[in-house]
């Protein structure tokens, strides 16, 4: 499987979860998640997806300091309805992530390591998502506007044409190149395009 090297340079995360734990999944329960493993999931790369890594990563890291995350143990809040735009894209990332659904997640085993009704839509807040410990209370805000980060003037015109069914192999294969070297300058410029409060 080939993909842009940048992905292996982007910041991953550890979490310990209960539930892989109780189930001897991982060892410990350490689990880690890379950027491309959210890829993987969503079948693509592209600044949402970056957005939303990077969102759940500096939120959880900003939530729990020197500690390791609690997987299950993180309720999200997002802004926006589920249905609109992209907030599915971000929601399943983070879904992936934290483990928190809205409803259809893991219902948990005699009360306990529970998933779903850990995540909401159409929160009123005055930031993007907000990540909550549930042990601790304590909320992180977290928003992300990559629009000072812009693409190749080239990107648009290709994708133009390919959308237009005239573009030759070479103009889709530059066009995937420049489409991956924004979404790596996304990442170079990280603390330009989140905010987390």
């Amino acid at each position: 499987m080939n993909y842009p090297t940048f992905f292996q340079n982007t910041p991953s995360i550890t979490l310990r979860d209960p539930l892989s734990n109780f189930l001897g999944t991982f060892e410990d329960g350490l689990v880690e998640f890379s950027y491309l493993d959210v890829v993987k999931s969503a079948g693509h790369s592209c600044p949402t997806v970056a957005g939303a890594y990077i969102s759940t990563v500096k939120g959880i890291e900003a939530l729990y300091g020197d500690e390791i995350p609690t997987r299950g143990g993180i309720k999200v809040s997002i802004k926006d309805d589920s249905l609109e735009g992209v907030t599915g894209v971000i929601a399943n990332v983070i879904t992936q992530i934290t483990g928190a659904t809205e409803l259809t997640g893991f219902k948990g085993i005699n009360g306990n390591f529970a998933r779903n009704n850990l995540m909401s839509f159409n929160a009123d807040i005055d930031a993007q998502i907000t990540f909550t410990r549930l042990d601790s209370g304590k909320t992180v805000k977290v928003s992300y506007n990559p629009s000072s980060v812009q693409g190749d003037p080239k990107q648009q015109l290709l994708m133009g044409k390919i959308m237009q069914g005239q573009a030759t192999p070479e103009d889709k294969k530059e066009f995937g190149i420049l489409w991956q070297k924004r979404v790596e300058a996304i990442f170079d410029h990280i603390d330009d395009v989140i905010i987390v409060k």
